[in-house]
């Protein structure tokens, strides 16, 4: 529901990306706003700082000063900021209203939303959801953790806000509550910020069992993600396996879709998709699942699916040189990401570069 915001006192947490739209958005409607960026400024920071400050909007940098957290009426926190740091736990203390851009962006938007989480998979499956609807003459774009800050859109001419979830953004939401909600895949990612690996599965989760969408897609491969379906009232559809319902699943090189007792029908063959390695087929199958509950005609997600380009930095060619093809991957960020990757090559030789930095998984 949406609020007045007159002459609220607002801080948001974090010079990002989606905490510089949060705190326009609220500008716009009379809000008292303040950004509080836990670093120091740095010189390509001015230029910013600057234009939000023409909006009257006050930044401050160097870290959260407890006078103005304490002078909220409400603060809106980035994803970025980890529930036990030292100002969540002052605001807290002192019951200070407070949830995140996503949740602001379904508040005053009044839209539905179709919700992507899981471990990987989301920036794929979001912006092929998106295309797809799209192409089916609705008004979908992508957005979220995509790069694209859901707040940006409220106000536009919008069917469906496609959105990204992270964990983070369940998280620090509160009545979002999606019409879709889409769950592909867990696998132990973030144990540092959710402080346990079952508390980021429950984080995840919790856009389900908390929140009962309208709709669940479910990867049914994954025995925790399946039976979620027995703790939600949602009308559910799994993917990645036949099932006795609704499903989405691979048999004789195909994508088939089956609509309870209705006949099944082929969606695709495997050989017209143009992303590597089995983990996008997942993706595939999960956008095909979203699109026919919207009511696309099947069609127009065939020759959408087939035309698709994935984003950059997942198996992305780059280039072939002295015979030797290179890709990049890079935002392959956890194991299980790297290991799909992988084997998306598998019988080729395949020299791997790595690094990057030990969040708590198994490696």
């Amino acid at each position: 529901m949406k609020r007045k915001w007159t002459n609220f006192d607002v801080t948001v947490l974090g010079l990002s990306k989606s905490g510089i739209s949060a705190a326009k958005y609220l500008s716009t409607k009379g809000a008292n706003c303040t950004i509080s960026e836990l670093r120091a400024a740095e010189p390509e920071d001015e230029e910013t700082i600057k234009g939000l400050e023409k909006l009257d909007i006050k930044v401050e940098m160097g870290g959260h000063n407890e006078e103005t957290i304490l002078n909220s009426d409400v603060i809106i926190t980035s994803p970025g900021i980890p529930p036990h740091s030292k100002v969540m736990q002052l605001i807290e203390a002192h019951n200070i209203e407070n949830f995140g851009e996503l949740e602001l962006a379904y508040r005053e938007a009044l839209k539905p939303f179709i919700a992507i989480t899981g471990t990987n998979g989301k920036t794929t499956t979001t912006k092929l959801v998106s295309e797809i609807l799209t192409a089916g003459e609705y008004k979908a774009p992508a957005c979220g953790n995509i790069g694209v800050p859901a707040t940006d859109l409220i106000g536009q001419d919008v069917d469906f806000f496609v959105a990204e979830v992270s964990s983070y953004q369940i998280a620090t939401s509160r009545t979002f509550k999606p019409h879709v909600a889409v769950f592909l895949n867990y696998t132990p990612d973030h144990v540092d910020w959710h402080g346990g690996e079952e508390e980021y599965f429950k984080a995840k989760a919790s856009l389900f069992t908390e929140r009962h969408p309208a709709w669940a897609v479910l990867n049914a491969k994954n025995l925790k993600i399946a039976y979620l379906k027995l703790e939600i009232n949602s009308e559910t559809w799994f993917f990645n396996r036949e099932a006795d319902d609704r499903c989405i699943y691979i048999d004789d090189n195909r994508i088939l879709l089956k609509d309870g007792n209705k006949d099944v029908h082929e969606v695709i063959k495997l050989d017209e998709i143009p992303l590597k390695g089995k983990h996008n087929l997942e993706n595939v199958m999960a956008a095909v699942a979203v699109s026919h509950i919207i009511g696309v005609d099947h069609k127009v997600i065939r020759e959408t699916i087939m035309n698709f380009k994935p984003p950059e930095h997942r198996i992305e060619y780059v280039a072939a040189i002295d015979g030797i093809e290179y890709y990049n991957d890079s935002k392959g960020t956890n194991t299980d990401s790297t290991i799909c990757a992988i084997r998306a090559f598998e019988g080729q030789k395949l020299v791997l570069i790595a690094g990057g930095r030990d969040k708590g998984t198994d490696l």
